[in-house]
């Protein structure tokens, strides 16, 4: 630690908001895995790759997917592999080359993930109600001005 951090006088309480900051993140990922496993028969992972998906209608190379949610493609291969025998994505050969695959939602994955979407909105709704207008915006804009520190 150089001279200049130890005496920060700031130093110790953005410690234990980094600490705060990850405990309620932490919290609410656990909460609704929960939700989305007793409520709805699925898992986080599923739910972000339908996600992803969802953005990107016209369908992703397993690379492109790979980066999009930060996983392996290994990761990423597992829990496709899981919504395909679901029949909720489908994966087509490249035209060009045959080594790379696309994935792109069915039209049963495009209306179980509007399902679920409607659902995930209601649970973080849920977790964070006690968050009046004027919080939202406020943690909104700390968090735009933390991000651009990253």
């Amino acid at each position: 630690m150089s001279g200049t951090d130890a005496v920060d006088p700031l130093s110790k309480r953005r410690l234990k908001m980094w600490i705060r900051l990850l405990g309620v993140t932490r919290g609410a990922e656990s909460r609704l895995r929960e939700f989305l496993r007793a409520s709805h028969d699925t898992t986080l992972p599923r739910f972000d790759v339908l996600a992803a998906l969802y953005r990107r209608r016209d369908g992703v190379t397993m690379s492109e997917l790979s980066r999009m949610l930060l996983v392996s493609n290994g990761n990423a291969t597992a829990v496709v592999d899981r919504l395909e025998s679901d029949g909720l994505v489908r994966r087509t050969p490249s035209q060009a080359d045959r080594r790379t695959i696309f994935v792109a939602l069915t039209p049963s994955g495009l209306a179980r993930f509007e399902r679920l979407a409607e659902a995930h909105e209601r649970e973080i709704g849920r977790l964070f109600k006690g968050l009046s207008e004027a919080d939202l915006d406020r943690l909104t804009e700390i968090l735009k001005r933390m991000g651009g520190a990253a």
